[in-house]
C-alpha cells in the first residue's frame, strides 16, 4: 500500500512579520521563482506516495489550488478548516476522510519546510513502513547543526522517544545536543487506525467533534468543507500536546540532512548566503566608498543583500523610516553601533536593527567583512536613509 502524504498548510507565518497587519504566509512566499509549498508538492511526487491531501483554510484555498495546478498535481483532496484549532484537529480531520483505508500509512508534512537530500528522506520513510502498527507513531528528528532556541528537541533511548524539550535557551540546547538530542522536525508518520486509537484514548472531545465535522462535511470539486458547528467545538491543541506528550509508543527516525523551516530572517539570510551564486547578477552590484553591495533577491516587502565592507571601510551612522533589517555576519569581525550600544560581531552571529534605530557598520581590521542583510518593510530604497555622520562627506 502506498503512503498518503498529508500537507498541513494552515500556518500564518506571523513570526517573520511581527508588526505587519497584512502579511504573507511563509509557505506562499516567492523566494525566487519557488515557494516552500511548491517544494513540498514536488517532494510528494515520489513513487512511494499516493495522491496528496492538503489541510488548509478558506483564506488560502485559491493559493493552494494555484500551486496544485502549477505543479501539475491532478489527483488530490483538500480538507478545509472552518476555524483555527491548531494541529491536533487538523491532523485528525484529514485522517478521518473516507478516502483513506484504516491501515494506510499517513505521512504528515509541513507546507513550509525546506528539505534537501530527498532520496535519503524518502528511503527512511519507506524503510520504516513495515514497523507501523495500530498504535505507534514515528517522528522525524534532524541532527542539529548548531544549538538553536528556535526549534524543539527530543531525546531517545533505543530509538524510542524518551523526552521532548520545547524551544530551550541556547545553553540548554547545547546540553541536549551533547546528550545526542535531535531537532523535532514536526513531521509525523503513522497509520490511520493509530491516529483514531490515540485520539479516542487521549482526546475524546477532539475525536468526537472532528468525527462529526467530517461526517457532516460538504464535498465539492475535491474539497471537503468541514462542518463549522462541530469543528469549532473541538479543543484547540497542537498534536504535540494532545497526543505526543501522552502516548509512550513514539519511535524516532533520525536524519542527518539539510533541513530548515525558514522560520526566521536569520534562516532565510543563511539560505540565500548558501545559494548566492544562483541569485548573483552583475547588474545588481553597487559600489560605495566603504565597499560594495549586491541585491540578491527583491521579494514582496523584503530585499536580500550581501554587503562587502572593505578593510577600514565605515558606513554612515544612519536610520530608516520604512524598514527594519536583519544581519547575518558571514565573514570578518564588524564593529556595530546600535543606538547607544557598541560591540563587535563574529561570523554566524545575527542582529536585528529595528525600524528607526540608529546604526552603523565599521570594519577596523585588515580582512574584509561580509554580511547578508534582509531588509523588511514597505519602502526598500536607498532614499530611505537618514545620515547623521559620514566620513565620505555624503551628508548634505
Amino acid at each position: 500500500m502506498k503512503i498518503r502524504p498529508v500537507i498541513l498548510c494552515g500556518g500564518a507565518g506571523t513570526r517573520l512579520w511581527p508588526n505587519a497587519k497584512k502579511h504573507q504566509a511563509k509557505q506562499f512566499i516567492d523566494f525566487g521563482n519557488w515557494t516552500l509549498l511548491g517544494k513540498t508538492l514536488e517532494r510528494v511526487k515520489a513513487s512511494i506516495f499516493d495522491a496528496p491531501i492538503i489541510s488548509t483554510n478558506a483564506k488560502y484555498l485559491r493559493q493552494v489550488k494555484q500551486h496544485l495546478k502549477k505543479h501539475k498535481i491532478r489527483k488530490f483532496k483538500i480538507v478545509l478548516e472552518p476555524a483555527k484549532r491548531n494541529t491536533a484537529p487538523a491532523i485528525l480531520s484529514t485522517a478521518l476522510i473516507k478516502d483513506i483505508p484504516n491501515e494506510q500509512p499517513l505521512m504528515f508534512l509541513a507546507a513550509d519546510h525546506l528539505i534537501e537530500k530527498i532520496g535519503l528522506f524518502n528511503k527512511a520513510i519507506k524503510k520504516n513502513q513495515k514497523k507501523l502498527t495500530h498504535n505507534n507513531i514515528f517522528i522525524f528528528g534532524i541532527k542539529p547543526t548548531m544549538p538553536s532556541s528556535e526549534f524543539g528537541y527530543f531525546l531517545t533511548r533505543n530509538n524510542k522517544v524518551s523526552r521532548f524539550v520545547e524551544k530551550p535557551k541556547e545553553a540548554k540546547a547545547k546540553q541536549i545536543i551533547s546528550k545526542k538530542g535531535y531537532w523535532n522536525s514536526g513531521m509525523f508518520y503513522l497509520r490511520k487506525d493509530s491516529i483514531i486509537n490515540n485520539f479516542k484514548k487521549y482526546q475524546p472531545n477532539i475525536y468526537r467533534n472532528c468525527n462529526k465535522a467530517v461526517t457532516k462535511a460538504k464535498y465539492k470539486s475535491n474539497v471537503y468543507y468541514l462542518n463549522k458547528q462541530a469543528f469549532t467545538k473541538a479543543t484547540a491543541k497542537s498534536f504535540d500536546y494532545a497526543i505526543l506528550e501522552k502516548t509512550k509508543d513514539i519511535n524516532a527516525i533520525k536524519l542527518d540532512i539539510p533541513w530548515s523551516d525558514l522560520g526566521s530572517w536569520k534562516e532565510i539570510c543563511k539560505m540565500y548566503g548558501k545559494n548566492k551564486r544562483h541569485y548573483f547578477n552583475k547588474k545588481n552590484v553597487f559600489h560605495r566608498p566603504w565597499g560594495s553591495y549586491v541585491n540578491l533577491f527583491n521579494g514582496k516587502e523584503f530585499l536580500i543583500k550581501e554587503l562587502y565592507v572593505k578593510p577600514k571601510g565605515i558606513l554612515s551612522l544612519q536610520k530608516h523610516h520604512h524598514r527594519a533589517e536583519h544581519w547575518v555576519v558571514t565573514h570578518g569581525k564588524p564593529k556595530i553601533t546600535l543606538n547607544k550600544k557598541y560591540f563587535t560581531m563574529k561570523p554566524d552571529e545575527t542582529i536585528f536593527i529595528p525600524l528607526g534605530a540608529i546604526h552603523r557598520i565599521e570594519n577596523p581590521y585588515k580582512k574584509p567583512v561580509k554580511i547578508i542583510e534582509a531588509q523588511v518593510g514597505s519602502i526598500l530604497k536607498e532614499t530611505d536613509i537618514v545620515r547623521y555622520q559620514d566620513i565620505y562627506g555624503r551628508i548634505k
